[in-house]
């Protein structure tokens, strides 16, 4: 397999179907001059801000009800959420290594790279499938009161992001499959910019949720 090798830095990356690197000058006015796009870190800008301000509102309810917010942080199992901030992080981090690996021209370490990505995520989605079955089978659902409706909230609108990531990271490992595939740099870049922000919204819930309180 052929590979071109990358000048520095400030250029933009486009692979073509048998994985070889090609680049060209970037244009600063551009819209893919960030990594992925601008247009998925102006959505990962948004979604931050989000889950910023739900946070907010939490820990001010929690100053109001601080002795209900005790007790009922108490009713959760912090190992479960070490343990998913563990895999995520280590999922981030087969993430960020096999973009790299593309970049170098190495399609299929990439692509065994980014499936180890998406099997940790899947593990993360297993535990917390364990961990809500769990909470439902001792009747604490989102209505139980107002710490556990943050709880189901905010976890619960997290686990939707880290489906639709597994759901478009999925999309890009067989667009890569394909040989005649039309994937290119900016996708997969894209793709691990909000994969990598599941993973930074899950280290902010973590230590509020289960911690704070």
């Amino acid at each position: 397999m052929g590979l071109e090798v990358i000048p520095n830095k400030l250029q933009n990356n486009r692979l073509n179907s048998f994985g070889i690197m090609h680049t060209q000058e970037i244009d600063h006015k551009n819209i893919y001059y960030p990594p992925g796009g601008i247009l998925i870190w102006i959505i990962i800008f948004l979604e931050l801000i989000t889950f910023g301000a739900t946070l907010v509102v939490m820990v001010y309810y929690g100053n109001q009800e601080s002795e209900l917010f005790h007790d009922s942080s108490l009713k959760l199992n912090a190992t479960y959420g070490m343990v998913n901030t563990m895999l995520l992080l280590t999922s981030g981090f087969f993430m960020a290594i096999s973009v790299t690996e593309l970049k170098r021209g190495n399609k299929e370490t990439f692509k065994k790279l980014l499936l180890f990505a998406m099997l940790f995520g899947c593990f993360f989605l297993c535990l917390k499938g364990f961990e809500y079955y769990e909470k439902i089978n001792e009747g604490i659902s989102i209505g139980y009161n107002t710490f556990f409706s943050f709880y189901w909230m905010l976890t619960l609108f997290h686990v939707i992001h880290v489906i639709v990531g597994l759901v478009i990271l999925t999309s890009v490992y067989f667009g890569m499959k394909k040989e005649n595939s039309n994937t290119v740099i900016e996708d997969v870049e894209a793709s691990a910019a909000f994969w990598h922000m599941c993973d930074l919204i899950w280290i902010i819930l973590f230590p509020i949720i289960y911690l704070l309180f």
